[in-house]
């Protein structure tokens, strides 16, 4: 399997985006990454559609030493996953150490949190554009945008292109 033996990480939060969690969760799990699910406090979340997650572990138990890839999803979950110390720290971290940080949506907000956006090339749901202007990005309207290990895209629709560019770099 093309991801075999990579470790990703997503953080879960209340009112998640449902489809920006289990789409890249079932995906990249079925082409071979261990995919660990960390909430921020909570052992279950419902998404914005009501859908449940019981998460793996809590954030404060991860550490980005291990792990090749963050996986930020949507929803209204990011603006409390922005308000935990540790998991911005941990995606502050992750891209400094050049791993994958992959972010969808409202996700951005945990970007500009972690002050990782200044003259980056990055999109995001057009409603925090400013923010993302705001925090030094380059923002754009594309499905998908890649400026190094930083993978952004907008919306759900962009779901397909978004799993596909965190794959390649996973593999590549």
């Amino acid at each position: 399997m093309e991801l075999s033996g990579k470790k990703v990480l997503i953080p879960i939060g209340p009112d998640y985006q449902d489809l920006e969690v289990w789409y890249p969760k079932l995906r990249l799990t079925e082409a071979g990454a261990d995919v660990t699910c960390a909430g921020i406090g909570d052992k279950t979340y419902y998404g914005k559609n009501g859908y449940p997650i019981d998460v793996d572990v809590q954030i404060e138990e991860c550490a980005a030493d291990d792990f090749d890839a963050v996986i930020i999803p949507g929803g209204w979950a990011p603006d409390k996953i922005r308000m935990n110390k540790h998991a911005v720290d941990i995606v502050r971290t992750m891209y400094k150490e050049g791993k994958v940080v992959a972010s969808i949506c409202h996700a951005g907000w945990v970007l500009v949190s972690a002050g990782i956006l200044e003259g980056k090339k990055a999109t995001s749901y057009i409603a925090i554009k400013d923010d993302m202007i705001a925090a030094g990005a380059d923002w754009s309207d594309a499905e998908v945008v890649v400026d190094g290990n930083l993978i952004t895209s907008r919306k759900p629709d962009d779901l397909p292109a978004f799993c596909r560019e965190i794959i390649r770099q996973l593999s590549g």
